[in-house]
């Protein structure tokens, strides 16, 4: 269960916690981080980011092997040391920059600051330094976000003992949504959303999810994004959003992907 303590963003606004996966950030366009900055005049904007390929292809360059257990990456010291420097180090400051230059004011944060994410390990003896979290610092987003700061968080965690740990970034992502009773939940990817038969999805429900899981239309990475997805779908956040990463995410003031909801029905443009 996440725990917190907070007070509340002074400014009337519902929050937004966007997700980016480590394969999309060489590709994302300006649009898109103009976008984010559209997003602000609506929403307060948390975000939290991947790495993965950046800290795989830094193993493979020194020679160090990745294990994947039930697709988590098993997380030595030795293994941590470099995740924590790609996360911490080049891919959060490299997106902060980015943001930045939008006229945004991010500031780039990992969960060892200021206790932003406790966590409990996940399985040490099978996968090492990965956690899962266990309460999030609202006090400090609220903070951040009346002064219109845009956080930017790397899913890097700490526990009650003291050790560093590695977080799932889908999962972290959702943790800190679910905290924040955040009004929505946007998953950024390579792909425009979920598709079938080639074409999006806009609007699909938890029901259809499983189906479409079963089928085989939903596979692959696709499924621990929608499995997060379902699992924050609540009494507070009752959207989540997959979207693309090439262009600007809203169009005509929506923003444009597959929505995914309660209820039965599932509609296909």
């Amino acid at each position: 269960m996440i725990t917190s303590k907070s007070m509340q963003v002074t400014e009337h606004k519902p929050v937004i916690v966007l997700k980016l996966g480590g394969s999309v950030l060489s590709k994302l366009s300006s649009l898109f981080y103009k976008s984010i900055k559209d997003l602000q005049q609506h929403y307060h904007v948390i975000l939290v980011h991947g790495g993965g390929p950046d800290i795989t292809a830094t193993l493979k360059k020194l020679g160090i092997e990745s294990t994947f257990i039930n697709g988590q990456r098993k997380t030595t010291k030795e293994v941590f040391s470099i995740a924590e420097q790609m996360l911490k180090g080049k891919v959060n400051s490299a997106l902060v920059h980015q943001i930045n230059l939008q006229g945004v004011s991010a500031i780039g944060l990992s969960g060892y600051d200021a206790g932003l994410l406790k966590a409990g390990f996940v399985d040490e003896e099978s996968l090492g330094f990965v956690g899962r979290i266990d309460e999030v610092n609202l006090t400090l987003l609220h903070n951040l976000l009346s002064l219109h700061y845009l956080p930017v968080i790397a899913p890097l965690a700490v526990t009650n003992g003291g050790e560093r740990v590695n977080v799932n970034a889908d999962l972290a992502a959702s943790a800190v949504a679910k905290a924040l009773k955040a009004e929505k939940l946007v998953f950024v990817t390579d792909v425009p959303g979920i598709l079938k038969d080639g074409e999006l999805v806009s609007r699909v429900t938890k029901e259809a999810i499983h189906h479409y899981i079963e089928s085989g239309i939903i596979y692959g990475g696709m499924i621990p994004k929608v499995q997060a997805a379902l699992s924050v779908l609540n009494e507070n956040i009752h959207e989540v959003m997959i979207v693309g990463c090439q262009d600007s995410i809203i169009q005509d003031g929506e923003m444009v992907g597959t929505r995914i909801t309660e209820g039965k029905e599932v509609q296909v443009i």
